[in-house]
């Protein structure tokens, strides 16, 4: 297996974490409500604390890796993931938890930004899209992971021991990369200063793909936060009901890379995104019928969510090579911006309705404007080459 390849199921495995650590706060939702009085607003603020630190972090995170590998700065991102999960596992409180999920933010902003810019390194011009679909895949692995396995530990040993868990997997995940982990050979040689090296095109094309993952992941997490509470609504034991959302989380992380390699030996990746944001949003109507949640949870995971490396792709497009990593750093500022204020509508608008199904229309809303937001992405970048 050549190098690159070996390099890709490493960060894989790793970035797992994230996804495991992201989804304790969900899965654990209703014991948190039940045990601790929160609403349906806070927990999605909590889980929307999550990516709250990206707002401020993103852009000057950059800058740690002129000073340090990329391998390093994820390895101090997985310690932070690690260290935020260990105080929510102790916290009693709406404050304890925020800060808790906000240590969490901040390791996930530094060992995300850092995860894509090693993978672009290692695969620009070489089957980017395919090897973006692979690692943006461990996210819903690691989601899937959480949705069935923090579930059963809180049921089973207490909601406290899925922070636990999860920690332990990002503590596992920073000692690998640290280790193993090796940078491309053609990456750019680190300037130790404070120039923004990028034009102005390449921050109108940064920021529009900015909008484009944005409005993709708010939809997802609304998914994955809601869709249990709407088929509770419906009749559903909570265990039973996360595992059925889980299907879709379980399925993409085939059905991303697959998507990926179309796109890629197609060379129609618009075509192949809007085909799969129009299915996205038939499937969450189809959660509406409740009996139809199995075969809603195995179309959205099969073709709803699987044109993710498709459309972190589109970041090789919007900035050079030299400044990438103060690119996805732009990059990321505007997704966290974005997608931080998603949970917390969606939880507002829960509690302002009662309508377990409110969160969903919203989703539904999202996957919408993703479309509309990679088309002016193509409109823009026809006018403005960088």
């Amino acid at each position: 297996m050549a190098t690159r390849w070996r390099i890709l199921v490493l960060l894989f495995f790793a970035r797992i974490g994230l996804g495991f650590q992201f989804q304790t706060l969900g899965s654990v939702a209703s014991e948190l409500a039940g045990q601790l009085g929160l609403n349906y607003a806070q927990i999605g603020s909590l889980i929307g604390f999550f990516m709250v630190p990206g707002m401020i972090l993103a852009l000057p995170a950059w800058f740690a890796g002129r000073f340090m590998s990329d391998r390093f700065v994820v390895g101090l991102g997985l310690l932070a993931l690690a260290a935020g999960g260990g105080t929510a596992a102790v916290a009693d409180s709406f404050n304890l938890f925020a800060v808790g999920r906000m240590i969490c933010g901040a390791g996930f902003v530094l060992s995300t930004i850092f995860f894509t810019k090693i993978v672009a390194d290692w695969f620009s011009g070489r089957e980017l899209a395919t090897a973006m679909g692979v690692l943006v895949m461990s996210w819903p692995f690691g989601i899937a992971m959480g949705q069935i396995g923090n579930g059963w530990l809180a049921v089973n040993f207490g909601w406290r021991w899925a922070f636990v868990v999860a920690s332990v997997y990002c503590l596992a995940g920073a000692l690998l990369v640290m280790v193993f982990c090796r940078e491309a050979p053609e990456t750019a040689r680190r300037n130790v200063s404070f120039q923004f090296t990028l034009n102005r095109n390449e921050v109108v094309l940064t920021v529009i793909a900015a909008l484009v993952w944005s409005l993709f992941n708010a939809g997802y997490v609304v998914y994955l936060s809601f869709a249990p509470r709407a088929l509770v609504a419906g009749g559903y034991e909570t265990v039973s009901a996360l595992g059925v959302i889980s299907i879709a989380s379980w399925v993409m992380i085939v059905s991303g890379t697959l998507c990926g390699q179309i796109a890629d030996r197609s060379g129609r990746h618009d075509a192949v995104l809007y085909v799969c944001m129009a299915t996205a949003m038939l499937a969450l109507t189809m959660l509406f019928v409740v009996p139809l949640a199995v075969p809603s949870s195995l179309l959205f995971g099969l073709l709803g969510m699987a044109p993710a490396g498709v459309i972190m792709a589109l970041t090789s497009g919007a900035m050079k090579p030299e400044n990438r990593a103060l690119g996805m750093g732009l990059f990321f500022s505007c997704y966290f911006l974005i997608q931080a204020p998603a949970p917390t509508i969606a939880g507002w608008l829960y509690d302002r309705t009662a309508d377990a199904f409110a969160p969903i229309l919203f989703a539904i809303a999202l996957f919408f404007a993703t479309a509309m937001a990679n088309a002016a992405y193509r409109l823009v970048q026809k006018r403005l080459p960088i």
